[in-house]
């Protein structure tokens, strides 16, 4: 694994058991994903993404085979390893937003920077900055239920970040969202991609999402069925 790979999987097997009948999510993946990727995975439902998501995420475990994420094998790592990698490393964005309804936006977006053990102050310094960044500047004090659901999904944008992961893992993060907001959001990640050099990595169907990404991986029953970087 060189120091441009963030992501490196060796034949990734993912099976289920439904009624004693064993059921293929992934049937052997391999792939690496460099360092400042912006990178969409695809397919129709039950080709296996979200599976390989939560796999390389450390949040489901494979059948066999090996997850690196920046150099650390994460496949062989305990619940407690995996939870402190998770924490230190990646940024998640769920479509579900999955804010805390009674915690202010600040602390939501501070919260993982708390477990972290970061100071009060630069908490405080980061989360102003951050919800600059994302335009949400003066909403620090309000609560998720008084927000849109673009600007919940800002937030949720600020806390993946606000800990500068390495990685951002999004799952279907434009689902919930108008066109429009989806497509200002899709446009605000990727130009903080740009400028902070984080990789994300998409589970998507929103066209809008492909047609951004610079890298797209369709998975179709379980495989990589094509693997192509766009313009």
């Amino acid at each position: 694994m060189t120091s441009q790979q963030v992501i490196v999987t060796e034949d990734l097997t993912k099976t289920y058991s439904a009624n004693d009948v064993p059921v293929y999510a992934l049937r052997g993946i391999n792939l690496t994903i460099a360092a400042g990727e912006f990178t969409a995975i695809v397919g129709p439902s039950g080709s296996g993404k979200t599976t390989f998501l939560n796999i390389i995420s450390g949040l489901d475990q494979p059948t066999e085979g090996k997850v690196w994420l920046s150099k650390e094998l994460i496949s062989n790592m305990n619940g407690r390893q995996l939870s402190d990698f998770r924490r230190d490393n990646i940024g998640f964005i769920f479509q579900a937003y999955n804010l805390i309804p009674v915690l202010t936006v600040g602390e939501n977006i501070e919260y993982i920077m708390l477990l972290q053990g970061i100071p009060k102050i630069e908490r405080h310094q980061r989360v102003v900055d951050i919800l600059e960044v994302v335009g949400l500047a003066g909403y620090i004090d309000r609560k998720p239920p008084q927000l849109s659901g673009g600007q919940q999904q800002r937030v949720a944008i600020a806390r993946a970040m606000v800990s500068q992961p390495t990685i951002i893992l999004a799952d279907e993060p434009t689902a919930n969202l108008d066109s429009k907001t989806g497509s200002e959001l899709l446009e605000m990640m990727y130009q903080l991609n740009k400028k902070t050099g984080m990789t994300f990595v998409f589970s998507t169907h929103d066209q809008a999402v492909m047609d951004r990404a610079q890298r797209l991986i369709t998975l179709k029953d379980g495989l990589i069925d094509s693997d192509n970087m766009q313009e």
